[in-house]
């Protein structure tokens, strides 16, 4: 097999360069003769991630679609410390990318299932206020394209960038406690009537019916005529005035029920 370079980086004084090899090897070299000087072994496949420590020259992060984490000191060609991310059930994790916190005592990594890795000295108790699923009740959902060829949520007819802010749920669309969502920009000094998703059902690609969040507020909200933030009232704003140019074309049609078939402009 011809070597090929996959991934390079310098150290965080510049005086060695690690390099990334298809044959699972690093190399470090002296920056200024170009000389070899280790061959770092312990990864089993290719290596696409390699990050410098902020502050100490000698300290070399790499890791690969192994799902081998390595610290190495470059300096002595050696490991320092070693993580395999194994996950229960499905094998291990490729690693994809990783990162050093700005005072180098913590990295994150982030993996092929979704995962974020997060290492660093003490305990790990203020990171367990959060679930361990979390997503936007919006990711994965179609978008369309209307007659100006203009990107909108399949579901609401609006422009991404103007919908309110999303509801955290866990990888089934449920969604979490009130005192999750406040961890949503633009959703931190909401009221808990705000914060109840509206839940409904929704047939999914293949023809399964599931319960998924479906709103932006709750049906007391609706009742009461709230609005839970100022975009939603732009949205509402939007919708009525497209409702009110497309019925002055559509007045015979003004008891029918509306099948969404307007698309609302950009504002």
């Amino acid at each position: 097999m011809k070597p090929k370079v996959t991934m390079i980086a310098w150290n965080q004084n510049d005086n060695y360069v690690v390099t990334a090899v298809n044959n699972h090897l690093l190399k470090v070299w002296n920056s200024c003769t170009g000389q070899l000087l280790h061959d770092l072994v312990g990864h089993a496949d290719e290596v696409f991630v390699l990050e410098t420590h902020p502050f100490d020259s000698r300290i070399m992060l790499s890791a690969g679609h192994d799902g081998n984490v390595f610290i190495w000191d470059i300096t002595k060609g050696t490991k320092t410390k070693h993580y395999f991310n194994m996950i229960e059930g499905q094998g291990h994790g490729a690693v994809f990318d990783c990162k050093f916190s700005p005072d180098g005592q913590h990295f994150a990594c982030t993996d092929s299932h979704g995962h974020l890795l997060i290492f660093g000295f003490g305990c790990s108790r203020p990171y367990e206020k959060i679930p361990d699923q979390m997503f936007f009740h919006t990711d994965y959902r179609p978008l369309i394209r209307d007659s100006n060829n203009y990107v909108l949520d399949e579901q609401t007819q609006q422009a991404p960038h103007l919908m309110p802010p999303p509801f955290l749920v866990d990888v089934d669309g449920n969604p979490h406690p009130t005192k999750y969502q406040r961890l949503v920009p633009g959703r931190e000094n909401c009221a808990d009537e705000h914060l109840i998703p509206q839940l409904g059902y929704v047939a999914t690609s293949d023809g399964e019916v599931v319960e998924q969040v479906i709103g932006q507020q709750t049906i007391d909200q609706d009742e009461q005529g709230m609005e839970p933030s100022i975009l939603d009232g732009m949205i509402r704003q939007l919708q009525l005035e497209q409702d009110q140019r497309t019925g002055a074309d559509q007045e015979s049609a003004s008891n029918a029920p509306q099948n969404g078939e307007g698309t609302p402009r950009r504002g």
